[in-house]
């Protein structure tokens, strides 16, 4: 356990009617009996823990305000330490005021993350489940939130627990046979493991994979809307955002530079990028917008293609398509609303005659970016390309942070590299040394054996108070 006690503001500033001061370590109650009074008179070191009491925070006699107090006993504390949390009103400088007259008696200020880093130096969770806590208060969606949720509550750990465990087994075998040859026996153990190893590799290529939708979930489909001027671009964005924050006029290249806007369509979290119709144009300003919509295009995991229902495909539309041409594209026919169902349908089988013939099995939609129709449509599309036709949620294990993502490439390479050995009729000694190495790659996702200086880097992302 650490030996400092520490403390910091554990709500954002100003903005509940309540705000909460933390204070962890083996000091916790003696601090907060310092600057804590209550009408029983008891001091908080007698408190029973998991227990509140009301009372009043007080800075050398004269009172600060009103407040609740609560105490948790180690082990039994997200810390795993002593943990006092103040309870007073809400406001930024009441509740600074508050931190000020505990850290002047006695606690210091905490760094950005340190609860959660006590709370795994401590052993109460693991290195997959204290990442989990960032993730959680980050998610901007109900599925980054589930999948940090599950991360939190062990389902990472467990697996890679899992993993871990059937690789040791197979690695201590190696060494007791190596150790002693009479009584344990190799004869035929190179084609019971193979099958073995395999397995193994197809656990982890499934975790790896996982991590792309995880990706998607916790940041978002970066989307870029492209298309030519007037084609409804900026009417698409203001629809998908609920608001107007586009410029929308008759005037073509109304739209100069990139709008961006995270949204939820269907429950599916969207970065939407608003950008410069693309034209052959002399205009300085414009060609920069364009520039700037054609860069934005390279590393977009989907385009929008909005294109006009009542206009024709003409170079402008074949100079986009070069650039969109390997890229995931839905294109939308926008201005629907404008047809009647006879022109409409006629309008669709023209333009969609007209995509170039790789694209001709992706039927365009029919879309009004006016009156929203198509937007279900539009939302299965993205469904179907990035979920696999949906967003149920189960409880699979989805890998959302890059780190754990390299670790597991870095584990399965170590696993094929016995495959390797086994396929080279190698001796056993170089299975086990490969074998282990991926069980430390393993490892090193929970946090074992892992160095202090990244365990710092990666708590030192986290906010303060947490």
């Amino acid at each position: 356990m650490q030996t400092e006690t520490i403390a910091a503001i554990a709500t954002a500033a100003g903005t509940a009617g309540v705000g909460i001061v933390r204070i962890s370590g083996e000091q916790a109650a003696e601090v907060a009996g310092r600057v804590f009074s209550s009408p029983s008179g008891k001091e908080p070191g007698r408190y029973k823990t998991h227990t509140v009491h009301y009372g009043y925070v007080h800075d050398d006699g004269q009172p600060v305000d009103e407040a609740l107090l609560i105490l948790m006993r180690a082990p039994h504390s997200f810390t795993a330490e002593d943990t006092v949390e103040i309870q007073c009103h809400g406001g930024s400088f009441l509740v600074r005021r508050v931190l000020e007259t505990v850290l002047k008696h006695g606690a210091r200020l905490a760094e950005p993350g340190e609860f959660t880093k006590r709370a795994f130096l401590n052993g109460r969770i693991d290195l997959s489940q204290a990442e989990a806590v960032m993730s959680l208060i980050q998610s901007q969606n109900e599925y980054a939130w589930k999948a940090s949720l599950n991360q939190l509550k062990g389902r990472v750990s467990e697996e890679i627990g899992e993993l871990r465990a059937e690789i040791l087994y197979q690695a201590a075998f190696l060494e007791s046979a190596l150790d002693d040859p009479e009584h344990i026996s190799l004869e035929g153990y190179n084609e019971k493991l193979y099958p073995h190893l395999q397995k193994l590799e197809e656990r982890l290529c499934r975790l790896i994979a996982s991590f792309d939708n995880g990706r998607l979930m916790r940041e978002g489909i970066k989307t870029v809307i492209i298309g030519k001027p007037n084609a409804g671009k900026s009417s698409l964005l203001n629809l998908l955002a609920g608001e107007e924050r586009a410029i929308v006029t008759e005037v073509a290249g109304t739209t100069r530079d990139i709008l961006e806007e995270t949204v939820l369509l269907d429950g599916i979290p969207l970065r939407i990028l608003d950008t410069a119709g693309i034209r052959h144009t002399e205009d300085l300003v414009e060609s920069i917008g364009i520039e700037r919509a054609l860069h934005h295009v390279k590393d977009a995991d989907m385009i929008l293609y909005v294109a006009d229902a009542l206009a024709g495909f003409d170079e402008n539309d074949e100079q986009i398509w070069r650039h969109i041409c390997e890229k995931q594209v839905i294109v939308l026919i926008n201005k629907s609303d404008l047809l009647d169902q006879e022109q409409a349908d006629e309008r669709l089988s023209a333009l969609a005659a007209q995509l170039p013939k790789e694209r001709r099995d992706e039927p365009p939609i029919l879309f009004s970016a006016k009156d929203g129709d198509g937007l279900e449509a539009l939302a299965d599309e993205l469904k179907k390309r990035f979920f696999f036709g949906g967003l149920s949620w189960d409880e699979s294990v989805v890998i959302t942070n890059v780190r754990h993502k390299n670790l597991l490439k870095e584990a399965l390479e170590s696993l094929r590299l016995v495959e390797k050995s086994i396929e080279d009729q190698m001796p056993e000694d170089f299975y086990s040394i490969d074998l282990m190495d991926a069980y430390k790659r393993l490892g090193l996702i929970l946090g074992e054996e892992i160095e202090d200086d990244l365990v710092d880097e990666i708590f030192r992302r986290f906010c303060m108070g947490k």
